[in-house]
């Protein structure tokens, strides 16, 4: 039961903006295939990155700063940066911004041409990838107070290689649901502290009896790795074991395949062809924002946003387990990005100085808000609270919420992890559209992903 549509680092896109933020389906990003073999092919001719600031004679430090995302978020990162000029006149910092879809190559060539901004905004399915190559710059080694940070959360960013990425905000995964829907089905919202996955299947099921044509109790899952995760998770296995190899079996995958297509053919999930349909769609159409589903599966730092597109409130659900308990439903706070920097930089201490900024200083936590998700300082996270809209304080109070629940955190992606979500998004329609077996499915999918991350 894939949980989940929709990438955490989608959190902020606009349905106007370019596909910036990473995916905009749920638990999903765009151009990962592309992306993972460009960083593969540029990465493989230079071991590093590097970075461009500049400091002439008579003037001051000036740092390249990159990221992903919508007009939004351009506008809230260049208020922390006016903020952090205003304390230091001496560094001034160029702003490089694009969507998600290009984000990826455009970095791998500057890191192969050892041109890499000195402030990165890395992703989780790659920070393993720059790590290892000696592409960024161990942040453990500079002036960086890690100790109000969340430890799950700073742990994400820890590796062989030190510690690479800060995290710039956490997540967890979801269940969203839309009221409205199951009002206008009469179906009741579930107990989230003790639904089991039994639970949701009937209750999607009776939503999609009790409404009209195209509407559904919920969205499919299977279209990226995180909603894999928290079904091997729930299992017992892992997407990924410490030592980068795959935690799972064939056998594993097919049966989460196996519950996907017993959604489907009992109409809980939409059909194959308008799964398909939905990949496509902006966050503002999805069939959560349009009253068509009324559940689906995302990252929590993307409710504010699905909210505003629905029109009305949403609630947000914790995940249903095997055994009813919410203590087992194997959830982790995820980071939703990293601050990482080049390791080639010219100016690794005011680099450092300025990720220091953006991770607690509260004038960046005023001007940044909840854009990346709930801020991993604990301090910073209280003092802008007041400020935050209340679809982000309904968020910061569900991660609140579940800390005494969560399970350890998962091992990071390995080298080569930016193919996987390829990998299972193409094997899902497979299934759905009933061209493989799950079985066949689980073996052919294995082997690639087996492939993908050894070779």
């Amino acid at each position: 039961m894939p949980l989940f549509s929709r990438s955490a680092s989608a959190a902020s896109k606009q349905p106007a903006a370019t596909p910036s933020q990473g995916a905009r389906r749920p638990f999903r990003k765009t151009g990962v295939a592309a992306a993972a073999a460009a960083v593969v092919m540029a990465l493989s001719l230079s071991a590093c990155g590097g970075g461009s600031g500049q400091q002439s004679a008579d003037g001051p430090v000036e740092l390249r700063f990159s990221w992903w995302g919508g007009d939004k978020r351009a506008q809230l990162t260049q208020e922390a940066i006016k903020e952090f000029e205003a304390e230091n006149p001496n560094i001034k910092i160029k702003p490089e911004f694009g969507d998600w879809s290009g984000y990826w190559d455009k970095l791998a060539t500057q890191v192969a041409a050892n041109d890499a901004p000195d402030i990165i905004q890395m992703d989780e399915k790659y920070i393993t990838e720059y790590s290892s190559r000696g592409a960024l710059l161990d942040l453990s080694k500079y002036e960086i107070d890690t100790s109000k940070l969340d430890e799950a959360a700073l742990n994400a960013g820890k590796g062989e290689d030190g510690l690479t990425g800060i995290a710039a905000g956490i997540n967890a995964a979801t269940i969203l649901a839309n009221p409205k829907v199951f009002e206008a089905a009469g179906v009741p919202l579930p107990d989230d502290s003790k639904w089991t996955w039994q639970d949701f299947e009937r209750i999607a099921a009776e939503i999609t009896a009790k409404s009209p044509k195209g509407t559904y109790g919920a969205a499919a899952y299977g279209t990226d790795e995180a909603s894999l995760g928290v079904w091997l998770r729930q299992n017992g296995k892992s997407l990924y074991t410490s030592d980068g190899k795959l935690g799972f079996e064939p056998s594993d995958i097919a049966q989460w395949w196996a519950f996907l297509k017993e959604l489907s053919e009992k109409k809980a999930v939409p059909s194959a062809s308008e799964v398909v349909e939905a990949e496509a769609a902006p966050l503002d159409q999805s069939g959560l924002a349009t009253g068509k589903n009324g559940m689906a599966f995302w990252w929590s730092n993307q409710a504010p946003a699905l909210e505003k597109a629905s029109g009305g409130d949403l609630k947000i659900l914790r995940f249903p387990t095997k055994t009813g308990s919410a203590d087992d439903a194997g959830l982790w706070y995820k980071a939703s990005q990293f601050w990482s920097a080049s390791s080639r930089t010219k100016h690794p201490e005011e680099t450092a100085k300025f990720i220091n900024f953006l991770a607690n200083n509260v004038k960046a936590g005023e001007a940044l808000l909840a854009d990346r998700g709930v801020y991993p300082n604990s301090e910073v996270r209280a003092a802008i609270e007041s400020k935050l809209t209340p679809s982000d304080v309904k968020v910061v109070k569900f991660i609140d919420q579940i800390k005494d629940e969560l399970g350890e955190a998962p091992a990071p992606p390995p080298k080569g992890a930016g193919a996987i979500q390829e990998i299972i998004k193409r094997y899902t329609s497979e299934v759905l559209f009933e061209r493989l077996s799950t079985e066949e499915a689980g073996k052919k999918a294995h082997d690639e992903m087996k492939s993908a991350i050894s070779s």
